[in-house]
């Protein structure tokens, strides 16, 4: 299959609230519904995806393609999507969360699933088929099953937009090993993180000069994952699970990093260098002391949530891109677990990943295996949001030593952080329905409050 297509993806500035799509949510699932009837294998494939990692195939559709006596660009454009281009038309829904549409004559109805390699998933899936797309490039594909009336196409994207392959130099190929390297491997623990956060930009530089920021994105925010999954027990087990089907963190939603007042705005600056812009904000209101500016690639099409400790009269301000963020007169969830682990764009690494789930599902089986999530903190038909009970990271005392010294915390945390520690990480299991792209702002204010390190320390005293 061969679609060409000139579409530009945009971050969505979301002027209005994010509500429930559910006219795209029924084309969807339209099809989705009769793909799985038309091709058995891949019936039978995404029962056995729900069943061994808790992923419905609907969260990792990256595009579908229909022919245009099954639907039409009138169709697309009353469900909300954008249509871009006349041969083939290509559908985007900028507010909500689905895959593509591409209607292309004579098209057979085909699934395209998003996995982190297609190479994995042939070998994980016994599959002889032909991959196409050079390997380490930007957009890889190959038909996984087929018959005269459907099939499902595998892809892995790279930062790649459109669904024509794209033609890779071997230098190119080189520099995108050699930078993924580079990220993986970078240095992490510095005495001063002003020379962290000048290290982590130029080497995000280097790489965007070369590959351009797409591309490196995927790159970075793979070896972050990585970084993460070797600190969390839970991350480990569950990507094994999706590993034993090729899956990869195919289904991720969004990436969670802290930062202290200080070093906010580098942790911004390091994003939007990898292409990311700023969204909506969240505040979790006076008492908590805390709030969130979410970013969206727009190309890649995943989220950070990148928290910091807020005064009340800050958000009406930007405080993503204030240089100076003087220190409160009280240190809150995201400034703490910063002193005691250190920046996430630097040591600590990311405090979450969520991913998309059927979030019954992998609850039970997380369960079966002696893993445990805390309460939900979002749960509404239209989302749901819970976090892997949390994983215990050691503290340097150094640090420790200095939150004590400022009168930042008791003696008494003081001591239960040098005896246990202090938690550093979770699994986030989620579950959309009906496309919808937002958040639960009191829910994540909740959840925030209760993982806070003295919160935590007050509970089980």
């Amino acid at each position: 299959m061969s679609v060409a297509t000139d579409i530009v993806r945009h971050a969505v500035d979301p002027v209005a609230p994010w509500v429930v799509q559910p006219g795209a949510d029924a084309l969807i699932q339209e099809l989705l519904r009769d793909a799985l009837t038309l091709l058995p294998e891949a019936a039978g494939f995404s029962a056995r995806l729900h069943a061994e990692t808790g992923i419905r195939l609907i969260d990792v559709l990256d595009h579908i393609v229909v022919a245009p006596s099954r639907v039409t660009p009138a169709q697309l454009t009353h469900t909300g999507f954008t249509v871009h281009g006349d041969h083939p038309t290509v559908g985007i829904h900028e507010r909500g969360i689905f895959p593509d549409v591409v209607i292309r004559a004579h098209a057979r109805l085909t699934l395209a699933m998003q996995v982190e390699s297609v190479a994995d998933f042939c070998a994980a899936q016994q599959l002889d088929v032909v991959i196409e797309g050079a390997p380490g490039g930007t957009y890889r594909r190959a038909v996984a099953w087929h018959n005269a009336h459907a099939e499902l196409l595998v892809v892995e994207r790279h930062g790649h937009v459109g669904f024509e392959l794209p033609t890779h130099d071997a230098a190119q190929l080189v520099a995108a090993q050699m930078h993924w390297e580079a990220f993986r491997t970078r240095r992490r623990l510095f005495d001063d993180p002003g020379a962290g956060f000048d290290a982590t930009e130029a080497l995000v530089q280097r790489a965007v000069d070369a590959l351009g920021p797409h591309w490196s994105c995927a790159l970075f925010l793979r070896a972050e994952r990585e970084y993460w999954e070797r600190r969390n027990q839970t991350a480990r087990v569950q990507k094994a699970r999706q590993d034993a089907m090729g899956l990869g963190w195919c289904n991720d939603d969004h990436h969670t990093y802290d930062a202290s007042r200080e070093w906010f705005s580098r942790t911004i600056n390091v994003l939007e260098l990898l292409g990311f812009r700023c969204r909506e904000r969240f505040y979790a209101g006076a008492e908590a002391g805390w709030g969130s500016q979410i970013l969206e690639q727009p190309v890649l099409g995943t989220v950070i949530f990148a928290d910091i400790d807020l005064a009340p009269d800050e958000l009406v301000g930007d405080f993503a891109h204030s240089p100076e963020m003087q220190p409160l007169s009280t240190m809150r969830r995201a400034g703490l677990w910063c002193a005691l682990h250190g920046e996430s764009m630097l040591e600590a690494g990311i405090n979450h990943l969520e991913c998309t789930y059927d979030q019954q599902a992998l609850r039970a089986q997380l369960k079966d295996i002696g893993i445990t999530m805390m309460a939900p903190f979002s749960n509404f038909p239209h989302l749901y949001q819970e976090l892997s009970e949390g994983e215990w990271w050691p503290v340097r005392p150094a640090r420790i030593d200095a939150l004590l010294a400022a009168g930042i915390i008791t003696e008494e945390a003081a001591r239960d952080f040098r005896e246990r520690g202090a938690i550093g990480s979770h699994l986030e299991n989620l579950e959309r329905n009906y496309g919808y792209k937002g958040f639960n702002q009191p829910g994540i204010s909740e959840v925030l409050r209760i993982i806070d390190p003295r919160e935590f320390v007050q509970s089980v005293a």
